[in-house]
C-alpha cells in the first residue's frame, strides 16, 4: 500500500511518536494496519515493550526512514502507527455529559481540550463542522493520545446535534453556552443538578453565534480587563473542572 502525506479524506491517519503509538494499542489494537520504525535506534524499554505487543498482534513493522520523511515526522519520533480511521458515536445516558465545540480551527486547541476532558472524565465531545479535523496527526500528537480513549463525533450543524442527544426520554438535556451577553450567569452562579448536561464553546476567534442565548444557559468566565479574552482550551478547561465540584 503506497504512503502518503495525511489528507483529511484519507481512510487513514497516523500516530507519531511512542506515547501515541502506545495509547492506540490500548484502545484501537484491531483498527492498527502497519508501524514503521526508524531504522538503526536504539530500542528502549518502552520502545521494546510496544513492538513486543505488535508482534503478539501479527501487526507488520517496517523499517523505514522514508516514511518519516513522507509522514513530515520530527527527528525524536522513532515509531509510526497507521491506523483505520474510528467512527464512534456520543453516549446518550443521562450519566454522560457531553462536550461541544463549535467550528474549532485550531488543532493544538482541540488536541489540549481532548486532553483536559479525559483529565476530567469528559469521555463524549461533539464537534460541529466546520471544523478542524480530529483525526489530523497533530491533533492527536496535541492530545497526547487522549483522543483514543474518547467518543467523538461530527454534526453538520447544531440542530443535527439536538435531535439525536438533546432528550432522552421526557428530560431535555441542560444546555449552558460560554458567551458573554446581558443575561449571562457567571460560573460560580452554575451548579447542574446532575450529569445530563452539554457545555458548549465557540470558534476561537467569532466565539458562538447569537442564537445560542435563545436555547440555552449562557454563562460566562469572570476575568480582569487587562486581556480581551481566555484561550478557547483554558476556558474550555476552567468549565469542565467547575461542573464536577
Amino acid at each position: 500500500m503506497k504512503l502518503s502525506r495525511y489528507k483529511h479524506t484519507s481512510a487513514f491517519s497516523y500516530a507519531l511518536g511512542a506515547t501515541l503509538v502506545f495509547e492506540l494499542l490500548k484502545t484501537h489494537t484491531n483498527a492498527i494496519t502497519r508501524v514503521f520504525l526508524r531504522p538503526e535506534i536504539k530500542h528502549g524499554d518502552d520502545l521494546k515493550k510496544i513492538l513486543s505487543k505488535l508482534r503478539q498482534e501479527h501487526i507488520p513493522i517496517i523499517e523505514s526512514t522514508k516514511a518519516f520523511n513522507v509522514l513530515g515526522a520530527k527527528d525524536n519520533c522513532f515509531i509510526i502507527a497507521e491506523f483505520k480511521k474510528p467512527s464512534t458515536k456520543l453516549s446518550s445516558t443521562s450519566e454522560a455529559p457531553h462536550v461541544i465545540l463549535v467550528n474549532p480551527s485550531d488543532s493544538g486547541n482541540l488536541g489540549t481540550i481532548m486532553r483536559t476532558a479525559l483529565a476530567f472524565g469528559y469521555t463524549n465531545i461533539a464537534i460541529i463542522t466546520p471544523a478542524v479535523d480530529h483525526l489530523d496527526p497533530k491533533t492527536i500528537r496535541a492530545s497526547m493520545g487522549a483522543i483514543f480513549h474518547l467518543n467523538i463525533e461530527t454534526f453538520p450543524s447544531f440542530k443535527a446535534y439536538l435531535s439525536s442527544y438533546g432528550q432522552l426520554d421526557n428530560n431535555k438535556r441542560a444546555l449552558y453556552s460560554f458567551m458573554l451577553n446581558q443575561h449571562s450567569k457567571t460560573l460560580a452562579d452554575i451548579k447542574p443538578n446532575n450529569n445530563y448536561f452539554a457545555l458548549i464553546f465557540g470558534n476561537e476567534a467569532t466565539g458562538l453565534p447569537d442564537s445560542f442565548a435563545d436555547i440555552s444557559t449562557t454563562v460566562f468566565i469572570p476575568q480582569t480587563p487587562m486581556v480581551d479574552s481566555l484561550n478557547l482550551a483554558v476556558a474550555a478547561s476552567i468549565a469542565m473542572y467547575h461542573f464536577l465540584t
